[in-house]
């Protein structure tokens, strides 16, 4: 649910369908909360909103590299 928030959010939708879901959001979890901490609502064991935000920026450097922005194309 996270990983499908956040790809709402950029406007961009998610490789692997139901599976990138879920992997965006574990990843932006672990992520958000490494960087925000453990703080704000909790539902399903997840911190919503650290979890909501590590999953955009996990998303954004995805598809930065998917693109090839970050290290260019040759």
């Amino acid at each position: 649910m996270i990983g499908w928030i956040s790809g709402n959010l950029i406007g961009k939708d998610i490789p692997g369908g139901v599976l990138g879901n879920v992997i965006a959001g574990f990843i932006g979890s672990w992520l958000g909360v490494e960087l925000l901490g453990a703080r704000g609502p909790v539902i399903g064991g997840f911190h919503i909103i650290p979890a909501i935000v590590g999953s955009i920026i996990a998303l954004l450097i995805f598809f930065a590299l998917a693109r090839g922005g970050a290290f260019g194309r040759r």
